[in-house]
């Protein structure tokens, strides 16, 4: 193991991180709205545990149904958890060399965990990561070990129920060597119209050969903020398969994933679906550093705006021979006053790599209506036709069963969209 750091008793109440994170926390936010943090509670009821998940409130299984969460029947599931506001209140596995619990019962049960806290996200990286230091509760730890790979997809779902409390969440990933990964994590609220804060901190550490397929969608409401903070490193032919998929309602998001490839032949993939409702505003990037001989990237985005604003980011570094980086963002404007905003940026930094980038913004195309209009659709079918082919990404790599659910849950949002 690489990574230097202090013990499970010292993380607690370590002072140096708590120093960094009072520092950080008084520092205006760089990107996106700057949410007050002091207009959100910190503390909630108590949720009891529920050993069995089934027996979560109906309404709460509905909304984590809508995000990809299954808990009426997890035989087709590798594992499970389940936040609600600051508390676990189920988590387990259903194979083994999967480990999936909550991140309290991790720490004392491993004292090494240690040694991956706060390494692929700092602390002090702006107000919000010091805010999951300064008021943790809890967040998800989920594992392979060594040549481990689950059969069914891990879910993890963080639900916010109580209106305007900011739910803390400080989660770490571990892909042991030659493990594989798959994850399908939903994020989602009870109600549909109450304010809150979501703060969610993720660390991900791809071993030697390892795969890790995540797949996040969100499901929030108008008047819910977001702000999640995500570091990976990835090891010599480690891989990431990162999807991201927001389609329903947000006040405010704003997230910019950073992935290091350490590793020869290390492997990011990013792919976002980003719809803008009247109101929204999202800020949605990814940003790699290819670090080392033979590294690859791809960082894809598909953007569509019914009247909110989207802005797109990518950043791809090359620091090592022979890498490889592609970064596209495609954006579709459908009506009113939404704005798209792609922002691509490639930086070499010596002769031997491969760096490139294309953006186009855009409406559909009269023509493209009126040719299948003419083949018996109305305007809306021939819009909402066009519209599904544009969402639906082509994403290589991903096992059939979640690619499955990713396009289940693009196309329960395409009828709010339309």
């Amino acid at each position: 193991m690489y990574f230097k750091g202090c013990g499970m008793a010292e993380i607690k109440s370590s002072k140096s991180y708590r120093d960094k994170a009072r520092a950080a926390s008084a520092k205006p936010a760089t990107f996106g709205e700057d949410i007050d943090l002091d207009t959100y509670l910190s503390s909630a009821e108590e949720q009891p545990y529920q050993a069995d998940p089934s027996q979560l409130p109906a309404r709460a299984k509905k909304q984590m149904l809508e995000t990809g969460v299954i808990l009426d029947d997890t035989n087709q599931r590798s594992g499970t958890f389940i936040q609600v506001d600051n508390a676990p209140v189920h988590f387990s596995s259903q194979q083994e060399g999967i480990e999936v619990m909550a991140m309290s019962h991790a720490l004392d049960k491993y004292d090494w965990l240690s040694d991956y806290w706060w390494q692929a996200v700092a602390v002090d990286s702006d107000k919000y990561t010091a805010h999951v230091e300064l008021n943790q509760n809890n967040g998800y730890f989920i594992r392979a070990l060594p040549g481990s790979k689950t059969i069914y997809p891990v879910q993890a779902c963080l639900y916010l129920a109580k209106a305007q409390l900011a739910q803390n969440v400080h989660n770490i990933i571990i892909a042991e060597e030659n493990s594989e990964l798959h994850i399908i994590t939903g994020c989602t609220t009870a109600s549909r119209e109450e304010p809150g804060l979501h703060l969610g901190v993720s660390e991900f550490y791809i071993k030697k050969g390892a795969r890790v397929t995540f797949t996040m969608i969100h499901n929030w409401n108008p008047e819910i903020a977001v702000r999640p903070r995500t570091g990976v490193i990835i090891e010599e032919d480690g891989l990431l398969l990162n999807n991201y998929v927001i389609m329903k309602p947000v006040h405010s998001l704003q997230t910019n994933p950073l992935a290091r490839c350490i590793g020869e032949n290390a492997t990011a993939r990013f792919n976002s679906i980003l719809v803008a409702t009247p109101g929204s505003m999202i800020d949605v990037g990814s940003t790699v550093f290819l670090d080392n001989k033979g590294a690859k990237t791809e960082i894809i985005s598909r953007a569509i705006t019914s009247g909110g604003d989207i802005i797109s980011r990518g950043y791809i570094e090359g620091n090592a021979p022979e890498v490889k980086g592609h970064l596209e963002c495609r954006g579709l404007i459908l009506q009113g006053e939404g704005m798209i905003h792609a922002i691509p940026e490639l930086k070499g930094n010596l002769a031997d790599i491969d760096l490139s980038h294309e953006a186009a913004v855009g409406k559909i195309a009269e023509e493209e209506v009126e040719y299948l209009m003419a083949r018996g659709l109305t305007r809306a079918e021939a819009t909402a036709t066009i519209v599904r082919g544009f969402l639906r990404v082509d994403i290589e790599g991903l096992p059939p069963m979640l690619s499955a659910e990713l396009q289940r849950a693009i196309e329960a949002s395409e009828e709010d969209l339309m």
